[in-house]
């Protein structure tokens, strides 16, 4: 399957700023798509196939990420240019998702040696949440449980809706919603050990 991507045109190569690419995306220069595919697709396949693994899905929602770009770049309002695309991604894999338990409702269940839901997985991607993998709030995160820091990042850092963070984790809304509440209190526990009140008292 061939990536969408846009042929080159004229644009002279700078360090024309993503919010100026995004401009010129929105105006229609195919020029201008292409730098800001070839400036973020790397990170965002890698990030993606921490979440799924497998390879053409990955593929599939990478594509119809920068198809999505390519038609409502004149959408973009000033949002943080990685975190308005990682968006847009993470809800393609979430329809993916969908799609991929609309096919097996109609083929029948997964082999027994399938994973049911891959998409809960835990790695190294834990620790990456849109650039707060550094300082306090990167050490406080990487302190509470796997399974609330995958809420956090969902529900927080992708913006995703209860619904649509209850279809990619592969759990009950329900449970979303439970564990948002438990992440916070536990992330503000570990915040406070890190940055102790200096009256001895708790915040």
């Amino acid at each position: 399957m061939r990536l969408f991507r846009p042929m080159r045109g004229h644009r002279e190569e700078g360090a024309t700023d993503d919010a100026a690419l995004l401009r010129a995306v929105a105006g229609g220069d195919p020029a201008a798509m292409a730098e800001l595919y070839d400036r973020h697709a790397g990170w965002l396949h890698a990030r993606l196939s921490r979440r799924c693994p497998d390879p053409e899905t990955v593929r599939e929602v990478l594509q119809d990420t920068f198809v999505t770009v390519w038609r409502s770049a004149a959408g973009h309002r000033g949002q943080e240019t990685g975190g308005w695309l990682w968006t847009i991604a993470a809800r393609r894999l979430v329809d993916a998702r969908r799609a991929q338990e609309r096919a097996t409702r109609l083929v029948g269940p997964p082999l027994e040696d399938e994973p049911a839901t891959p998409y809960a997985t835990a790695s190294a991607e834990d620790r990456v949440l849109a650039g707060l993998e550094y300082g306090d709030v990167g050490t406080a995160l990487d302190r509470i449980s796997p399974e609330l820091r995958e809420v956090l990042r969902a529900t927080v850092v992708d913006g995703l809706s209860t619904r649509e963070a209850a279809r990619l984790l592969g759990i009950p809304e329900g449970t979303v919603k439970s564990r948002a509440r438990r992440a916070r209190v536990e992330l503000r526990a570990a915040l406070d050990q890190l940055n102790p009140s200096p009256l001895g008292g708790t915040a």
